[in-house]
């Protein structure tokens, strides 16, 4: 593990050469070490006003854990393209072993440690969810719907078990495409949080929606 952190803060400051990583930042440990592992990453580059990201996939062996290095300020529309690409090669792939596992990488900004974030059997969609379906959106300039209604971050778990629900529904969650990834994380703990004591309603987790 000790191995891991310094290896890749050496990245974020000489990979390289020239470019550079810099891992999205936050508040807590979700998993804090993953063994038999290979690491991939996403780089964020610029050309002009154009945001480009460069995937470095040269070490990712189907057999081990993959870890997911990607620069913070990368926006959804880049960065959920090149994740679907590398699990649908992993998928396929022979060599794949079983209870092998994708993590997002990030640094604990409290503890100042890495930590990880899996990414377990989720389908990402690039559109909106289909009209009727009950959409918690999140925007890239900080603002949260549900439906058509602006909500806050600290009112989303009262306003969900307050709903009435008159047969079983389903919340969907979705992200802007130009959402950093670094607010993608923190999002998606925000709502991995929420718990929904509402009979009939729950949160599908295994679907994202990207637009």
């Amino acid at each position: 593990m000790k191995k891991i952190v310094i290896a890749l803060l050496l990245i974020s400051l000489f990979s390289c050469g020239k470019k550079e990583i810099q891992l999205p930042q936050l508040n807590e440990t979700v998993v804090a070490d993953v063994k038999d592992h290979s690491p991939i990453f996403m780089f964020f580059e610029t050309n002009g006003k154009d945001t480009l990201i460069d995937v470095n996939r040269s070490n990712s062996i189907s057999s081990t854990n993959w870890l997911f290095n990607i620069d913070k300020r990368l926006p959804l529309k880049l960065v959920i393209p090149e994740i679907q690409k590398l699990q649908a090669k992993k998928e396929k792939s022979s060599h794949k072993k079983e209870g092998t596992e994708n993590y997002f990488t990030y640094m604990d900004k409290k503890k100042k440690t890495l930590a990880f974030l899996p990414l377990v059997d989720v389908e990402y969609v690039f559109d909106k969810a289909t009209l009727g379906l009950n959409t918690l959106y999140f925007k890239a300039d900080g603002k949260i719907f549900f439906n058509n209604q602006q909500l806050s971050e600290q009112e989303l778990e009262q306003y969900f078990n307050n709903l009435k629900v008159e047969r079983e529904s389903e919340i969907f969650i979705g992200y802007d495409k130009n959402l950093s990834f670094e607010n993608y994380l923190k999002y998606r703990l925000k709502t991995k949080k929420i718990v929904i004591t509402k009979l009939g309603l729950t949160i599908n987790y295994t679907k994202e929606f990207v637009y």
